[in-house]
């Protein structure tokens, strides 16, 4: 199937990607063109903070050059050594500011192990407690760590609840699907869905309600086939909306308009979700020190 581009009615979001990541300092110019070409209406990029304190700042310079640029701040698990009292400060004051939809990325990752696990839980649990609190859903980072992640949504999350948030770049099991969306959270699948050996992937994009799902680059990160190795951009996500249009067998435009209603429905009132220009108020930093997984 043609990876051209996309009609321009045709809305695509990526919810979720690294803007501030250093691999985007020289050409951004260029990155954000090729995605409006793509039809990529609207971009969450997400600010990792830890040990570097300028991700804040870095993050809202790209909201002020970009109206279809959106934020999402959080201590990554890599860095949940570094959470602390001031970066919790700084957390709740960024929810109050009006282009930030969501906490995180939080979460585990088992697989590298970047922080101590008790730490990882903690800081994990912390968050996403604060931002339940905050009104504002979060994004879950999710590694070989699916019965640890599960226990501690169910406990700030019960059953019945909505618009919790989403697991990101899912991976897990189908198990792990069903459980997550009982407590109203969102599936998000990125590149990897079109990796070759990406089958039981597939199988759990395949079952997922409609009104739960989304797509992202998680760029610079994970880049979709025909790509795969190549440094990850948001207009890639249309390659991930054709194989997950392929999956369940449905239009891509139509799978399209499902996934833009479904990013609005997930991260809050159209005022919010869809304002242009820069923010009324200033943010301030931290770096995404996620590495490189190459799957399937």
């Amino acid at each position: 199937a043609s990876r051209a581009g996309c009609a321009p009615e045709m809305k695509l979001v990526d919810s979720h990607a690294h803007l501030d990541d250093p691999r985007f300092a020289s050409d951004l110019d260029s990155v954000i063109q090729r995605a409006e070409h793509q039809g990529v209406e609207t971009i969450l990029t997400v600010g990792c903070l830890g040990e570097d304190s300028r991700v804040p700042d870095r993050v809202n310079s790209l909201l002020d050059r970009w109206s279809c640029l959106f934020a999402a701040f959080g201590v990554h698990p890599h860095d949940a050594r570094f959470m602390s009292d001031v970066w919790e400060v700084k957390l709740s004051e960024l929810m109050k500011e009006s282009r930030v939809l969501a906490w995180g990325e939080i979460g585990l990752d088992y697989f590298y192990d970047n922080s101590p696990r008790e730490a990882q839980r903690e800081v994990f649990a912390r968050q996403a407690r604060l931002a339940k609190e905050s009104g504002k859903p979060i994004i879950v980072h999710t590694r070989d760590a699916e019965e640890d992640t599960l226990r501690i949504l169910q406990k700030v999350f019960p059953e019945g609840s909505e618009r919790s948030g989403v697991l990101h770049c899912f991976t897990g099991s189908g198990e792990l699907a069903e459980a997550c969306l009982r407590l109203g959270f969102y599936i998000s699948f990125g590149g990897i869905l079109t990796f070759k050996k990406a089958d039981a992937l597939r199988a759990v994009a395949e079952r997922v309600s409609e009104d739960r799902l989304l797509i992202e680059t998680d760029s610079p990160y994970l880049a979709p086939v025909p790509h795969r190795g190549k440094r990850n951009e948001p207009s890639f996500v249309s390659c991930v909306l054709d194989m997950l249009a392929e999956i369940r067998g449905v239009p891509r435009e139509t799978l399209a308009s499902r996934l833009d209603r479904n990013f609005k429905s997930l991260f809050g009132p159209p005022e919010v979700r869809l304002e242009s220009g820069p923010s009324s108020r200033r943010p301030a930093g931290s770096r995404h020190r996620e590495e490189q997984r190459e799957e399937g």
